[in-house]
């Protein structure tokens, strides 16, 4: 078997260190996706205006930028699992904001938990990469990519999963107090793996070479497409992402919470599922070629784009949904696994931050064109707008970029 749900399971069995690293990721996206259906259940049920509920999307990826600077910068002062356990620290103080944002009916404190949320995951997501890359062999790095996909699809899967069926059946406070606990736990998690993680095959630390700055024009036509890759899904991807609440607003307005909800957990099982449809060596194949690419892209586009007309049939409109991310997420390991392979480890932090700061950027750009014609034109017209036309300069970039 040559999947990359084998290879995560044998180095599952190989590294301790990385079964807990797995655990602490899994209560952390538990929390995580609690404190999404705690933002966008109560905005929904304050029938919040399309525009706003793009917005909150946007403000939960524009921090990111920042906080991929500082990962990337304190990842060369201290260890990746410091660092990893720093946000995890910050996000629990965080849950804050929602405790706020309940008490005083404040749109600002959901919006300030979203920001707060992208800000620490720009900041953890070099430290992770880094890790991979110290801990694990080249011939390992696959399974660093589905654990990837894994840990992205669990913030949905396991807590939108849980929140769909006790956001209206519990007090919001009780989903934070879930939250809160969940994150004790990845901080627990975190700590053993530190004691346990060891990279033998590797220099002590203080040997290692300075970390190495990525100059465009140095780069080989490999890295720079690995750096793209996650950048074009964001610019295709994160408008539709974005306006998904907005469309099950439109679509279904007696009952838009219940229909986004099962939604984004549609979603996250596509997330899942999708790279464990790869072989290893597939993932090379995906990032090279063009046409992949593009095809994934427009699966992703034309799944979204029949949302519209599913108005009647809740199932049809979960399995585009599923479908969609099937798609996308097939890339989205393409484009992970390219950082990690086609980098030195002394370059490792910087690639990962540059790519995850791109990807903000134009998930951010391509958000805000999304909200200004949603609302002007409504969700639908942005939908097929904005993705389309990102579509097509993904298209010429990666082109331009192709070996």
């Amino acid at each position: 078997m040559n999947s990359l749900l084998y290879a995560l399971i044998e180095a599952l069995r190989c590294h301790r260190w990385l079964r807990l690293l797995a655990c602490a990721f899994i209560f952390s996206s538990l929390g995580n996706g609690l404190t999404q259906v705690v933002v966008f259940g109560l905005l929904l049920a304050w029938s919040a205006p399309p525009g706003l509920l793009t917005l909150a999307f946007l403000f939960a990826t524009i921090p990111g930028f920042i906080g991929s600077t500082i990962g990337e910068k304190l990842c060369s002062r201290c260890s990746p699992i410091s660092l990893l356990i720093l946000t995890e620290g910050l996000g629990l103080l965080a849950l804050l904001f929602p405790l706020l944002g309940v008490g005083y009916h404040s749109v600002a404190a959901l919006l300030a938990v979203q920001s707060t949320e992208a800000l620490l995951s720009g900041m953890s997501w070099p430290a992770l990469t880094l890790l991979f890359k110290r801990g694990l062999s080249e011939a390992e790095l696959p399974a660093a990519t589905c654990l990837e996909n894994v840990i992205f699809a669990s913030q949905v899967l396991l807590g939108t999963g849980l929140g769909v069926v006790l956001f209206q059946k519990t007090s919001v406070f009780t989903l934070l107090a879930i939250d809160a606990a969940s994150f004790l736990g990845s901080l627990l998690m975190l700590w053993l793996a530190g004691r346990r993680f060891s990279a033998p095959s590797l220099p002590p630390l203080e040997e290692e070479e300075a970390p190495a700055a990525l100059c465009w024009r140095t780069l080989t036509v490999r890295q720079k497409r690995s750096l793209l890759i996650l950048p074009s899904l964001a610019a295709v991807g994160s408008p539709a992402m974005a306006l998904l609440p907005a469309l099950a607003q439109q679509i279904h307005p007696q009952d838009a919470a219940g229909l986004a909800l099962p939604l984004l957990f549609a979603r996250s099982m596509g997330q899942l599922c999708g790279p464990m449809l790869l072989k290893k060596e597939s993932l090379t194949r995906f990032a090279a070629r063009t046409p992949r690419i593009i095809v994934c892209l427009g699966i992703f586009l034309a799944a979204y784009g029949m949302l519209p007309f599913l108005s009647g049939w809740m199932a049809c409109a979960l399995g585009m949904i599923f479908i969609a991310h099937l798609a996308s997420n097939i890339l989205f390991a393409a484009g992970t696994f390219g950082v990690l392979s086609s980098f030195h480890l002394t370059q490792t932090a910087s690639a990962s931050g540059k790519a995850w700061r791109w990807q903000t950027l134009s998930a951010s750009l391509f958000t805000s064109i999304a909200a200004a014609v949603a609302a002007g034109f409504g969700s639908v017209a942005a939908l097929y707008a904005v993705s389309a036309t990102a579509l097509v300069m993904v298209a010429l970039i990666v082109h331009r970029y192709r070996e």
